[in-house]
């Protein structure tokens, strides 16, 4: 009986880090046809689009390559005083990336992983948190926020955004 030759493909696989990174470049690519946030200075910034439900940018700091920011709602929680829901990004300018290094929705981060998580449910933490920002990205651009609802908030004179504010 002669041989079947069979060929394997191999059908190439993304790993959760991959599958990560690729989020991150999706979601950068979210927020700047959103609203642009790679060129916007330091400040405070709203969109609203007359729903009651603003959208409050924060850009904390901007370094050469990378930019701080916040993503949340115009609320303030009663409780903590803290803007829930809250979406803390760290804006990669050159590798173009968007990254969410942490999420307030009515409990921190050491609450829901602990102080000490092992990698594999770190990663999987993070793998939800930037996938929850794509599809809230998705969301608002779908509700109609973007550059043209976006305006900037005056600051007092010689104010600057400190880390207080960021817990606003």
């Amino acid at each position: 009986m002669a041989k079947l030759s069979t060929q394997h493909r191999r059908i190439p696989s993304l790993s959760r880090f991959g599958w990560l990174m690729a989020l991150y470049a999706e979601n950068h690519a979210r927020l700047q046809r959103l609203f642009d946030a790679g060129h916007l200075p330091v400040g405070q910034y709203l969109s609203s689009i007359g729903d009651g439900l603003d959208i409050r940018l924060d850009v904390v700091e901007r370094h050469a390559y990378t930019s701080e920011l916040r993503l949340s709602y115009d609320l303030i929680d009663p409780q903590t005083g803290l803007a829930d829901p809250s979406a803390h990004l760290r804006l990669y300018r050159d590798a173009r990336q968007l990254e969410a290094t942490h999420c307030y929705a009515g409990r921190r981060w050491q609450d829901v992983l602990g102080l000490f998580p092992p990698p594999e449910r770190l990663l999987d933490h993070r793998l939800r948190m930037n996938t929850f920002l794509g599809k809230w990205l998705q969301y608002l651009a779908e509700q109609g926020h973007g550059q043209a609802t976006l305006r900037r908030l005056p600051m007092p004179v010689g104010d600057a955004l400190t880390c207080a504010d960021v817990g606003r």
